[in-house]
């Protein structure tokens, strides 16, 4: 809900699930005003609502047969950043999603160690990078190359985020020098949480 609670939480969660399954500021802030919903600025409180909003774990905890990871290159402001992905392979879930600057074995492990810690040790299938094999190696677990239909499933996957992400005012504006990109990782936890609740489930 809101930090200042001056919004309905159910407004805002409507706000941002209109959002995220497509429209821009401008079009949700329409969408709530036409409805009769709420009056609100497309530049301020959609944007607002995105980054204060905490939405509960976005992966529901259930049986995982393994995990589906892979890696893309997506323009955050002026820079370009690695952004990380892994589904659960039967209900095509986004079990995690992160963003960092560099790619290699070393946030390869970290970003791994934090999924096994929340939702278990599971087999691991990647692409090949060596990233990921030195990572597992490191942590004890198992490691497969993608079969096709894995291959399939995360690629699916990844190219819809970068789709959406071009939809959003030219990617991540960023004005902040030395940024820490906060604001990227928020709209990334609050995709994955509309992707499997709104739009997989």
């Amino acid at each position: 809900m809101s930090i200042r609670n001056r919004t309905h939480s159910s407004i805002i969660g409507y706000g941002l699930y209109l959002y995220f399954l497509g429209l821009s500021f401008r079009n949700a802030a329409k969408a709530l005003s036409f409805l009769k919903i709420t009056k609100i600025s497309h530049l301020v409180s959609i944007w607002n609502w995105l980054q204060k909003y905490r939405p509960w774990k976005y992966f529901k905890k259930r049986k995982i047969k393994e995990y589906v990871i892979d890696e893309t290159m997506i323009k955050a402001g002026s820079e370009l950043i690695w952004l990380w992905v892994v589904i659960e392979s039967e209900n095509k879930n986004i079990v995690a999603i992160n963003i960092s600057k560099e790619r290699n074995m070393f946030v390869a492990e970290r970003f791994l160690d934090g999924v096994t810690k929340e939702y278990g040790r599971h087999p691991v299938s990647t692409d090949g990078g060596t990233w990921y094999s030195q990572a597992c190696r490191f942590l004890n677990i198992e490691h497969h190359l993608h079969s096709h239909f894995e291959k399939s499933i995360i690629e699916r996957t990844i190219q819809y985020i970068k789709d959406r992400t071009e939809c959003f005012d030219d990617y991540f504006p960023c004005r902040k020098q030395r940024c820490k990109l906060n604001h990227v990782k928020q709209w990334m936890n609050m995709f994955a949480y509309y992707y499997n609740r709104e739009i997989i489930s």
